[in-house]
């Protein structure tokens, strides 16, 4: 006869420690779980050198800069990592940030046709949802791979640029809020309690997670590790906020990326589309079996890299304050891509995140930047970038190889 075991007699998890956090820490290091190590000591690297060959690179004014250069590249890179998660790609955001930033461009031109500037950013969007939903239904729907349908999406939505633009040649943005997007700068009274909002909302959240972790009999952070956290990010903001104040301050469009940034991180770390989405770059098969609805996770995630594509459409006509027929070509998609890459974001699906992209975007606008500075050609610069990104998935295969070592 057998009898029910007694779980009030289950001893809650060991609360964690410091000490096994760092030990913990270190193990997954040597086991091939590297995060954000390799970035940041390429960023160190990237500010070293430029610094001792061009002195104004650390410079405050070069550093916000940087802000509005690297933004539209960071809002296209963080939409490709959810396409990356699931295992797929998508070679079509550039040009379909410039169909957006066209139709913002039309919606907005003085005369009879014109409409309010939320109607026409709002309508951008969607239209950018919408071309997304398309590609993945051809997707999903009837299993064309995503490398073919968003290729001729590429030459599509180039055909549909050149289409919007006619014979304009190009056209000039003259919207206040559209262009002071990225041409205007927070008071730095606003910047401050921003900075501080955010401390005080990430403290909270760390704290909420440990209690609920801790209620569940679930091992939990020490609270020396969450004081870390938030003393990091209390430097880290700092920081930003001080040299951009030394300087014209923080642009409105770096709060729009900080906005995405938090509104992407939560919906990967805290809902259940989140987790379908790591469910089914690790095993579409697995997740299917699982009771997840795998065609709708993957429209959605195609939905969503070309709704970010759209916004990152309308920030780089902001920057430019017009588009012409060349608008979403060039390197913004190859760099985008290259930016959720280099961030971390693993090519083989079920790994990344919207840090991913943004460390990513800082690595890529530091080069392009630095080589700017030393007056260095697009020739150049490709082939650096290039490197740089060899170096990161070869960076991601051996972590790879060492995790799968260490398991055996």
């Amino acid at each position: 006869m057998s009898v029910a075991p007694d779980l009030t007699r289950i001893p809650a998890a060991e609360p964690a420690t410091l000490r096994g956090y760092v030990r913990d820490w270190v193990l997954g290091l040597r086991n091939g779980n590297l995060g954000a190590l390799p970035i940041v000591i390429g960023l160190v690297v990237i500010a070293i050198v430029f610094q001792s060959l061009n002195s104004n690179f650390l410079t405050a004014g070069n550093f916000v800069n940087l802000m509005v250069q690297g933004a539209a590249m960071a809002t296209l890179a963080m939409g490709i990592v959810f396409v990356l998660l699931i295992g797929e790609i998508d070679l079509s955001v550039g040009y379909v940030s410039g169909v957006c930033g066209v139709l913002v461009a039309l919606f907005l031109t003085p005369g009879d046709g014109q409409v309010p500037t939320p109607i026409a950013l709002l309508a951008a969007v969607v239209a950018g949802a919408a071309i997304g939903a398309v590609h993945g239904i051809l997707i999903s729907k009837l299993k064309i791979p995503s490398f073919v349908v968003t290729l001729a999406g590429f030459l599509a939505w180039n055909g549909v640029v050149l289409l919007l633009i006619g014979s304009r040649g190009s056209i000039i943005i003259q919207d206040k809020l559209v262009i002071s997007l990225t041409s205007q700068f927070l008071l730095p009274a606003i910047a401050w309690g921003l900075m501080a909002l955010a401390v005080v909302g990430y403290a909270a959240v760390q704290l909420i997670h440990r209690s609920t972790r801790r209620r569940n009999g679930l091992s939990a952070d020490p609270l020396s590790i969450v004081a870390l956290r938030v003393g990091a990010l209390v430097l880290f903001g700092s920081g930003i906020v001080l040299i951009a104040n030394l300087s014209r301050g923080i642009p409105y469009v770096f709060v729009l990326v900080g906005v995405l940034f938090l509104l992407w991180t939560f919906v990967l770390n805290r809902t259940k589309f989140g987790l379908s989405v790591y469910a089914v770059g690790g095993s579409i098969e697995a997740a299917r079996r699982a009771g997840i609805n795998t065609d709708r996770v993957r429209i959605a995630c195609f939905m969503i890299a070309s709704s970010m594509a759209a916004i990152g459409g309308v920030i780089l006509a902001s920057r430019l304050r017009s588009v012409d027929s060349n608008v979403g070509g060039g390197s913004l998609l190859l760099y985008s891509i290259a930016a959720a890459v280099i961030g971390g974001t693993s090519l083989f699906g079920g790994r990344g995140s919207a840090r991913s992209a943004l460390l990513g975007a800082l690595v890529i606008a530091s080069i392009d930047n630095g080589l700017g500075l030393l007056g260095l050609g697009s020739g150049q610069k490709f082939v650096i970038t290039g490197l740089v990104l060899l170096t990161a998935v070869a960076v991601d295969a051996l972590s790879r190889r060492g995790r799968v070592t260490g398991r055996l």
